[in-house]
């Protein structure tokens, strides 16, 4: 598949092993962007080994040109068990921002909207930073809907142990 712009041909490609240097650059240069500490290089094997080794946790989708990839989107499957079907969860989409604005973006969200109907998801989710307007305009633009009344929450892992020290007997009854 490709998009095609003004002055440059976009390529949507599934990421192999071979590319895990290129998406950790990329995964880098989105870090930098976000002003987030990259993965280090523990985290960075481990990823590589998530995404490309025996029993994958996600799929890597890269937007290239001229056979350099300048973006990526990572997805993986929930489970919605209200609609009783499967959710296509896209985890991060970056194109290299000199890249911007010529479709490369564009081209990799729509291959994710393929995929999950591909796969018979009955929706997509994932999430945008609320600083990142020109993010939220892109959906937006593409007739994606704010979810306003769902609120999102995390436990890191810290919190996690915290949690389970908590309780001495590793029940939940309080």
């Amino acid at each position: 598949m490709s998009q095609e712009s003004s002055r440059k041909t976009y390529r949507i490609r599934k990421a192999v092993a071979d590319d895990g240097p290129r998406l950790l650059e990329l995964i880098h240069a989105l870090a930098d962007y976000e002003s987030l500490s990259p993965p280090d290089h523990t985290a960075g094997e481990r990823l590589l080994r998530d995404a490309f080794g025996a029993h994958p946790r996600f799929d890597v989708y890269l937007s290239t040109v001229d056979d350099r990839a300048v973006g990526y989107a990572v997805v993986f499957e929930t489970y919605s068990t209200f609609l009783a079907l499967p959710t296509l969860f896209l985890e991060d989409l970056f194109v290299l921002p000199d890249h911007r604005g010529y479709g490369a973006g564009k081209a990799l969200f729509l291959h994710c909207v393929r995929e999950a109907l591909r796969r018979g998801c009955g929706r997509m989710d994932w999430t945008v930073l609320d600083w990142n307007a020109s993010a939220r305009a892109f959906y937006h633009r593409l007739g994606a809907r704010h979810l306003s009344d769902w609120e999102y929450y995390r436990l890191d892992g810290e919190a996690m142990r915290r949690l389970l020290e908590r309780q001495p007997d590793g029940s939940f009854i309080s």
